[in-house]
């Protein structure tokens, strides 16, 4: 199916559906100006002090970092944390905002997006399963414990050429060890899923109440396949939005390629009847 009978198609189920399920990988925060990780020239262009060491994106987003180099994995990951903070969500996320709150159950979020644009969209904290955890909360890194906290006391200081903190770490109030975020890491054995177990029993609850369902999946792609998944079990009716991979099978949903805010908007005029 071409990408204007894709559309013409999506927006038919948009306007009969009586709950929204967004779905969302990183090429969602991408058109908010987040860098993109594909591949290591990806990586690097973001974070330059990391091509000196050879260093990828796997081997920052790991747990045993915090053990051999805390402060340059404190630098990797408080740099992030800065950087969502400053971040200001694109148009698209308003726009699900406006077509969920003409739906009878509204919308319920499920993303591997570890940066809280959802949440500063101004979509319902407590309607958002983020299945990687999140970095705006943290937890021990020898997770004596299986509570989270907010990471709102913690104000990184990063030195740019190094890419290390050098401010004090954050440290766990259970046993005073060392912190880190609540992220699910590669290898990540330590991880606290208390947090997001808890997100994930609200999505099921809303889900038994929702009859006519649409599932707007953006910016998930096939190297980490978790959302596409999970989209793709709640079909027939999944709107699959990505640049480069938005193949879906007939029996589940269409595919539109393109980018999330751009599509969105394409669609939002779609529902207005204007195309």
């Amino acid at each position: 199916m071409d990408n204007d009978n894709a559309i013409r198609q999506a927006a038919a189920w948009i306007r009969n559906a009586d709950g929204l399920l967004i779905t969302a990988g990183a090429g969602m925060g991408v058109d908010s100006g987040l860098p993109d990780f594909r591949g290591n020239e990806g990586f690097w262009r973001a974070y330059p002090a990391l091509r000196h060491h050879g260093f990828s994106f796997e081997d920052m987003a790991n747990p045993a970092g915090f053990a051999g180099n805390p402060r340059l994995s404190w630098g990797f990951y408080g740099h992030r944390l800065a950087l969502y903070r400053a971040t200001v969500p694109h148009a698209g996320f308003e726009i699900l905002l406006r077509w969920a709150s003409t739906m009878k159950h509204g919308a319920f979020v499920f993303t591997s997006n570890v940066d809280g644009e959802f949440q500063k969209a101004g979509f319902d904290t407590e309607r958002i399963v983020e299945c990687h955890g999140t970095i705006h909360r943290l937890q021990c890194v020898e997770a004596c414990t299986d509570e989270t906290w907010p990471a709102d006391g913690f104000t990184p200081i990063i030195n740019e050429t190094t890419c290390l903190l050098e401010n004090e770490m954050p440290t766990c109030p259970h046993c005073n060890g060392l912190a880190r975020p609540n992220i699910l890491m590669f290898g990540d054995w330590q991880w606290v899923e208390k947090h997001a177990d808890r997100q994930e029993r609200r999505l099921a609850t809303w889900l038994e109440s929702v009859e006519r369902l649409v599932v707007v999946e953006m910016g998930a792609g096939r190297a980490l396949p978790t959302v596409r998944r999970f989209s793709e079990r709640y079909g027939p009716r999944v709107i699959r939005i990505n640049p480069r991979e938005s193949t879906i099978r007939i029996a589940v949903g269409v595919g539109i390629a393109g980018g999330a805010r751009d599509v969105l908007e394409q669609l939002d005029v779609a529902l207005h009847g204007q195309a």
